[in-house]
């Protein structure tokens, strides 16, 4: 309640029992004809005046010395023919009063005064025999403590062409919230085909994006994190020397994992996307340097775990950097690059388990999941989009004939034309079709009536497979309710 003008004066008020209480216990007589300065005062304020100084009478000293701190009404409702003060606005609205409480101008707004005086006039009233409503403790407002955070986990998949980051924290069961993300085209495997080891140029570039990743490890509170290298790491001369100047240089400590855990983690990142009504799939991830493959066998019960039902898998020794490097990648020809898909045919036919699925292939009930940027840039390609969008691209199927269509069109266009594309771009440029190249050598040994598109891969893997080995799901999952 704020100060309420009477007879053109201010005096702290307190709207103690509905009507207006003047501060002091024992008033000054008042003469009804004049107020201050000899000013003649109306009918209605002389009125006013008189219920004033009676009411005052009937107020106990401690009270009325008291009231000034009561702001909240209480009591009886106003009589009949009085008027109550308008409440002024405030002129700020930085700082709005408590709904049930307003201190008068000049009383200190700390939240312990307050709650002293009034539990100093309630006790005061209760020993005076008056019954008085008693009035509300004030509430002293104190910050909520910080919400309990669950530690974040980071996955880190150091490629033949690309460095990954991601950092997330578990959500609901079998999902994840990602809070922080990196990736960067380093070409860690450039030149590599040729000479066997990684170029200095290549290891600068792959430890200045590996360095950013660092500061934003230490950036989270990270509980929990797996830093892998991939192909190039495994086939150069000097990976494992490269990885140790990691270390020096940023702290990160990478761990070069085989074929085998690099296909189970692809299974890992992407199982969701996985039809439910599928008997069987094949899942492949094209990578710089090499093409993992893994046959899964879903003629089971449902899992979570698909990892489990991959009944063969491979690893071919191309990717879209060793095939355009051998081949080129510029200007490709409608023959070369026929020659690059037999070729990659060639290399899935060694692999002597590719007939594991037997009659399902190239049913309906069998379908190709692939997890590369080959496959994402193909979907945006398909989308017309502006800019790549990942919502729009993970999850995203096509049909063998669009399949068909985009990479036709794609093969048909110029260097320069493949370069304008915002889903293409300068940086994959001269590796879409190689790409391309083994995306078909895999739909002609796996014929399927359709392929589904996936934005994820070894990192998401690595993030599941944490986040399981933790318990993180089991313990979020809500107790279930025994019968009695």
């Amino acid at each position: 309640m704020s100060d309420h003008d009477i007879g053109g004066r201010n005096h702290p008020s307190s709207d103690l029992n509905g009507i207006y209480q003047p501060g002091p216990a024992s008033p000054q007589p008042l003469h009804d004809g004049a107020g201050e300065g000899g000013q003649s005062l109306t009918k209605r304020q002389r009125r006013r005046r008189r219920k004033a100084v009676a009411k005052n009478a009937a107020l106990p000293d401690a009270a009325a010395k008291t009231a000034k701190y009561d702001d909240r009404p209480a009591g009886p409702a106003e009589p009949r023919g009085t008027r109550k003060p308008r409440r002024r606005r405030p002129r700020s609205r930085a700082a709005k009063p408590d709904a049930g409480a307003s201190a008068p101008v000049g009383a200190k707004r700390d939240a312990a005064p307050a709650a002293l005086a009034r539990a100093e006039a309630n006790a005061n009233r209760h020993s005076a025999g008056k019954s008085v409503p008693a009035l509300a403790p004030v509430r002293v407002a104190r910050p909520a403590p910080a919400a309990h955070r669950p530690p974040a986990y980071a996955a880190l998949d150091l490629g033949t062409n690309n460095c990954r980051l991601l950092i997330a924290i578990p959500t609901r069961p079998g999902q994840f919230r990602v809070i922080d993300a990196f990736s960067r085209i380093v070409r860690l495997g450039e030149g590599l085909s040729r000479t066997g080891s990684l170029s200095r140029g290549a290891m600068d570039r792959a430890i200045a994006a590996l360095g950013i990743c660092a500061q934003k490890l230490a950036a989270r509170d990270v509980g929990n994190m797996r830093l892998i290298a991939t192909e190039a790491c495994r086939s150069a001369a000097n990976g494992a020397e490269f990885i140790e100047q990691v270390t020096r240089h940023t702290g990160l400590e990478l761990e070069i994992v085989t074929r085998e855990t690099e296909a189970r983690l692809a299974v890992s990142g992407c199982g969701s996307l996985i039809d439910r009504s599928a008997k069987g799939a094949v899942l492949f991830d094209i990578g710089g340097g090499s093409s993992e493959i893994a046959l899964l066998d879903l003629r089971g019960a449902y899992t979570r775990r698909l990892a489990s039902r991959i009944v063969a898998w491979t690893s071919l020794p191309v990717g879209v950097v060793t095939l355009a490097e051998r081949h080129g990648g510029r200007d490709i020809t409608p023959e070369l690059f026929e020659r690059m898909v037999v070729e990659t045919v060639e290399m899935i036919h060694r692999f002597p388990e590719r007939d594991r699925l037997g009659s399902i292939v190239g049913s309906d009930q069998f379908h190709l999941l692939g997890t590369s940027g080959t496959v994402t840039t193909l979907a945006g390609v398909h989308l017309n989009l502006e800019r790549y969008d990942r919502r729009q691209v993970d999850g995203l199927w096509l049909t063998d004939d669009e399949a068909d269509e985009l990479v036709a069109r794609i093969a048909g266009w110029s260097f320069d034309e493949r370069v304008a594309n915002p889903c293409i771009g300068s940086d994959r440029a001269d590796l879409v079709l190689a790409g391309c190249a083994i995306l078909q050598a895999i739909r002609r040994v796996w014929p399927a009536p359709k392929l589904r598109v996936a934005d994820r891969g070894l990192r998401e893997g690595l993030l599941t497979e944490m986040m399981v080995a933790d318990g993180v799901w089991r313990r979020n999952e809500p107790m279930r309710k025994t019968r009695g």
